[in-house]
């Protein structure tokens, strides 16, 4: 990733580097996490970080109310947060993007059913409709990765829709239909590969939202059920304890949710500037 000087990057390069840790530390949660992130020791009840007083060792970064180790929840709250995440994204593009370039490239009903639907669901707020969706469908990581797809889906198809109205009348386009090309083969074979940019762009900025509106259902207890170590349930576990010195237990798991957002913003940034120079998607 470099500039138009020829000079690394090096916000967008500390971003990534930051989220390839976490990725990686929420693949290797079995291996590298110290304990078990359900065990629960009654001895070992709301310890301290090791450089605080009354800290230890065993526990690098203190205990919660039950025992249970802060540092190995916190690792295995990646693995949560950044599976929802990223497959909560996927979900939305994937849906978006298919109907975006159908709205954009058939024109007439299809679009103004598609859009209105997408007006429709836009006038929502995000999180109120997806509190909605949760308390109906009931708490679980899946769950959760439908919800926040059905959610946000909107965003993909209005951008690409956009797309692909300038893409329809591009000579290759033309070219296509008077071969004979069917408008299934088009979409697929010539639309959708312009639109993959901005797809990818769209989705790297769309993955803070997520890991917030995740961490936002968590709190509010319709999110990841307990005892599962997600970042969300974490800072609501921790709420009360807070209000007598405990801060560890939510200015931790609050840290992680704001250094994987903000990374994921400052890349989403790069990437738009990188692969739309003129800014045309701001």
């Amino acid at each position: 990733m470099r500039n138009r000087f020829g000079e690394l990057d090096l916000a967008a390069s500390a971003a990534a580097l930051l989220l390839l840790l976490f990725a990686v530390l929420a693949v290797l949660a079995p291996l590298v996490a110290p304990h078990d992130p359900t065990a629960s020791s009654l001895s070992a009840r709301l310890l301290p970080p090791i450089w605080s007083e009354g800290g230890q060792s065993t526990y690098l970064l203190g205990t919660d109310q039950l025992g249970r180790d802060v540092l190995s929840r916190l690792i295995y709250g990646a693995r949560v947060s950044l599976a929802v995440g990223v497959a909560a994204v996927l979900m939305a593009g994937a849906i978006g993007t298919a109907l975006g370039i159908t709205a954009g490239y058939l024109g007439g009903f299809a679009d103004q059913v598609i859009m209105r639907v997408v007006d429709a669901w836009m006038a929502m707020p995000s999180l109120v409709f997806a509190i909605f969706l949760a308390a109906m469908v009931g708490q679980s990581a899946i769950n959760v990765v439908l919800i926040l797809g059905l959610v946000y889906w909107t965003r993909y198809a209005r951008l690409v829709r956009g797309e692909v109205l300038s893409l329809r009348e591009r000579d290759f386009v033309k070219l296509a239909v008077v071969t004979g090309a069917s408008s299934l083969r088009i979409m697929v074979r010539h639309i959708l590969p312009n639109v993959v940019n901005t797809t990818v762009v769209l989705a790297t900025l769309m993955l803070g939202v997520v890991i917030v509106t995740e961490a936002s259902l968590s709190f509010l207890g319709v999110g990841v059920p307990p005892p599962n170590p997600a970042w969300g349930l974490m800072l609501a576990d921790g709420k009360q304890a807070m209000m007598v010195g405990k801060w560890w237990l939510t200015v931790l798991p609050g840290a992680c949710i704001l250094l994987t957002v903000m990374s994921a913003s400052i890349l989403g940034d790069y990437m738009r500037d990188r692969f739309d120079p003129k800014g045309k998607m701001r």
